[in-house]
């Protein structure tokens, strides 16, 4: 995957927009490992993270 910042945009705003939001979508969340997320990818801390509040809903009721 090219990277966003490396390719000029400056006369295609519709490609800038979907590059853009395939970087988020397909490296920013599920392969970047985010340090302030016990270096875990976006993704999946959000998937542990939503386990454990269905665990903790279940367990409640």
């Amino acid at each position: 995957m090219t990277r966003v910042w490396r390719k000029g945009y400056a006369k295609n705003h519709a490609e800038a927009m979907n590059d853009i939001a395939d970087y988020i979508a397909a490296f920013y969340n599920n392969v970047r490992l985010h340090s302030k997320l016990g270096n875990l990818p976006l993704a999946v801390y959000e998937q542990k993270m939503a386990a454990k509040q269905s665990g903790l809903v279940s367990e409640n009721t």
